[in-house]
């Protein structure tokens, strides 16, 4: 955490976290030096024309601001520069792109309960979504081409009236610079920006969500129904003559308050709700399972010779010997735990790795499930 990162503009990531994480932006010049990107242009637009892929369409003409998500074919982006300034943004490649997993990897220094994903845009001159803010923390990477970022930390959030996007409607600049290849911008919340495409551009943005905190209470209650048992049924066997029949007597009230109160929950309820909802994939994710499954015996085997990699759309996490995998939770032995732990670390097991049985079982049934594959990808 000490050793100073060309990532980071020269940075530790203890002073990156210090100074800069939440705080105010930072601007990195050749943050991935090299870093042409990994999509051109229409490759991206073929990936947001994949069923299963999540992509947006925003189109700016005659002063008025479109919005369009998938799916998409790939005639819906024919013509379109001849039409007005347009851009193409595609959620989730990391999900789809291995090398867009590897390139999340490098920000693993943030922990994988914040991350989101990555996000890659392409716009020609002129292009953008116009000037906004997000609720989340970003890295925005300049791929091809070059890109104008305006930032401003104003406290004015008062938005657009009927724009499809959440616009800023006295949006104004404080600073801003040119992003070329290799070029990184890093956003904290509420941060307000606008980008610009000076020429053919492409962005990969490494998104790190920020759930509200109403959003958490909401699926904890749900995630609490199903363990949850209060004894008892609802009694009054004295019960007496009200005047008002449709008034809601207060011993009613005290008797089923008290039943609510029953009610509990600790740290390890909200630990464990907080790795089955931050591992829960989106609804549109779905898992290939293995068309011929090998054996358990022979999978053990492909583990031991080649190690094993999580698919790349498997979401894990852990916590005090409790594995969560893709919104599922699995308590298991300590040196289970450190091994799986790994795999959730590297999003990969080495070859030769000494593994129990409860851990070969596990990562066997996941395998089945189309969670992970022996071997790299």
């Amino acid at each position: 955490m000490n050793i100073k990162l060309t990532l980071l503009g020269g940075l530790t990531v203890n002073e990156f976290l210090r100074d800069y994480w939440q705080k105010k932006p930072l601007l990195i010049r050749q943050a991935v030096p090299g870093f042409k990107g990994l999509l051109d242009p229409q490759q991206l637009i073929d990936l947001a024309c994949v069923a299963d892929v999540q992509a947006r369409l925003v189109t700016y003409q005659r002063k008025q601001w479109k919005l369009r998500h998938e799916p998409f074919e790939p005639a819906d982006f024919e013509g379109l520069s001849n039409k007005g300034k347009w851009s193409v943004l595609v959620q989730g490649v990391n999900h789809f792109l291995p090398k867009g997993a590897e390139l999340a990897k490098q920000f693993n220094f943030i922990p994988h309960a914040r991350f989101d994903d990555l996000m890659v845009s392409y716009a020609p001159k002129g292009g953008g979504v116009g000037p906004h803010f997000d609720p989340y923390d970003v890295f925005l990477l300049q791929g091809l081409g070059h890109r104008r970022w305006q930032i401003s930390t104003q406290k004015d959030r008062t938005l657009v009236e009927g724009a499809p996007l959440r616009l800023l409607q006295n949006f104004k600049v404080e600073q801003e610079w040119v992003l070329e290849a290799g070029d990184m911008l890093y956003l904290p919340p509420q941060c307000g920006h606008n980008g610009i495409a000076e020429d053919d551009c492409m962005t990969y943005s490494i998104g790190f969500r920020t759930p509200w905190y109403q959003e958490l209470a909401e699926q904890f209650l749900v995630y609490l129904q199903d363990r949850i048992e209060i004894e008892g049924i609802y009694a009054d066997p004295g019960l007496k003559a009200q005047k008002h029949p449709a008034e809601i007597s207060a011993d009613m009230l005290q008797q089923v308050g008290r039943a609510i109160r029953k009610v509990k929950w600790d740290d390890e309820d909200v630990a464990n709700f907080l790795g089955c909802y931050l591992s829960e994939p989106k609804p549109h994710i779905f898992f290939d399972t293995p068309v011929k499954p090998l054996a358990e015996e022979r999978f053990g085997q492909a583990v031991q010779k080649n190690g094993a990699t999580l698919d790349l759309k498997t979401q894990m996490l852990c916590h005090d010997s409790t594995i969560f995998i893709n919104g599922d939770a699995h308590q298991v032995g300590m040196g289970c735990y450190r091994i799986l732990r790994e795999l959730a670390d590297a999003r990969s097991l080495p070859a030769a790795c000494k593994l129990t049985r409860e851990a070969t079982d596990l990562l066997y049934q996941w395998y089945l499930d189309g969670y992970l594959v022996p071997g790299k990808r």
